[in-house]
């Protein structure tokens, strides 16, 4: 929402990997940075194959780790070691073979590398959405896997039948 004020999260778009009484996790998925996977490929010696993606911050913690988001299409026999199965047919995948099947071009079809992750503490985000701080709406690979960060958080606003525009910071206080 437009009155968040953290520059960590002021912008952007997150994606809810899991929400438990311990707390929450999500990654940023709208935020690119400016090294790519064949950066990243390069750092770990591996072939380098195909285009290179977008890598995004994906938050505040952990930032030296990758997360990959990831869609369930990949050829069979493809199960990698640390993956956490996520809503909607996504995975979250943190093992470097994974990487190395992307290298390939033998992984997941869809997908979105970060590094880093946004976490929130028991109660902090439940608090944060009873303040109105976050615009909450279903995800989609659309929105998730489109090839434009910029656009992201528009079609995500947009799914819900309102425009940025509509947004203010006043709505829901008295």
């Amino acid at each position: 929402m437009p009155q968040m004020l953290d520059p960590n999260f002021s912008g952007t778009l997150t994606y809810i990997c899991e929400h438990t009484e311990e707390g929450a996790m999500g990654i940023i998925v709208n935020s690119p940075l400016t090294i790519g996977l064949h950066d990243i490929l390069k750092q770990l010696d591996l072939p380098i194959n195909g285009p290179s993606h977008t890598i995004y911050w994906g938050g505040p913690v952990q930032e030296d780790r990758g997360f990959i988001l990831h869609s369930d299409d990949a050829p069979a026999g493809n199960d990698w070691e640390s993956t956490m199965r996520l809503a909607d047919g996504l995975h979250l995948t943190t093992s470097r073979d994974i990487i190395h099947a992307i290298a390939d071009q033998t992984g997941p079809r869809r997908f979105l590398f970060a590094l880093g992750y946004a976490g929130w503490g028991d109660g902090q985000l439940e608090y944060e959405l009873a303040e109105n701080t976050w615009l909450c709406c279903p995800a989609s690979d659309e929105i998730l896997f489109h090839p434009d960060a910029g656009m992201k958080r528009k079609l995500a606003i947009n799914s819900l039948g309102i425009t940025e525009h509509q947004l203010n910071s006043q709505i829901g206080h008295a």
